[in-house]
């Protein structure tokens, strides 16, 4: 992803701040850069990583998870929000192992992308996951997490990505990004 070229609105007046444990949610009065004054909410988020991992036998791992602002469960792949002053492929690692119980071996970076710009900030930043090892102990998850582990071979994955089985957009942007390259 190129970023775009720095065009930052100047905040006339905040009005109104909101942190929660992974981000926060500002209101303010902005001058836009084309001179227009704007009354504006967006979510500011540390980002995130998620990653795209592929056992030896080239089935795809993801990760049926309950979803609070959901109100249920998605297919995804791994994914989790950036620590402060973490890299993308620190939180990536430890979030596989985390939600999986897989290590991966082999790394690629896929890219990164913005997840909604109308209404936050939050990047992603996707990688491929090879070489996978099946974890004897894994680590803890987070005890918010409700997780179960889903291996899917690459045509069911398709298919329910086509057919709205998978309807996570860090998830079908990772995957496209691998196919794209030629990863898969």
């Amino acid at each position: 992803m190129t970023p775009p070229i720095p065009e930052p609105a100047e905040i006339i007046q905040p009005q109104f701040f909101c942190r929660s444990r992974k981000f926060s949610f500002a209101v303010n009065r902005y001058r836009l850069p084309n001179g227009v004054v704007a009354d504006l909410g967006y979510i500011a988020h540390p980002g995130g990583a998620v990653a795209v991992p592929v056992t030896n036998t080239g089935e795809f791992v993801l990760v049926r998870q309950y979803r609070f602002a959901a109100q249920g469960r998605l297919l995804e792949f791994p994914a989790g929000t950036l620590e402060p002053n973490e890299p993308a492929d620190v939180t990536i690692k430890r979030e596989l192992e985390e939600e999986t119980g897989y290590r991966a071996l082999a790394w690629t970076t896929l890219g990164q992308f913005y997840v909604a710009p109308g209404y936050s900030d939050e990047i992603i930043y996707a990688f491929l996951a090879q070489n996978l090892e099946k974890l004897t102990t894994p680590p803890p998850q987070d005890e918010d997490e409700d997780i179960e582990v889903v291996l899917m071979s690459p045509v069911a994955l398709e298919t329910a990505i086509y057919g709205g089985e998978i309807a996570d957009a860090k998830t079908i942007s990772a995957y496209f990004l691998a196919r794209q390259h030629n990863l898969l």
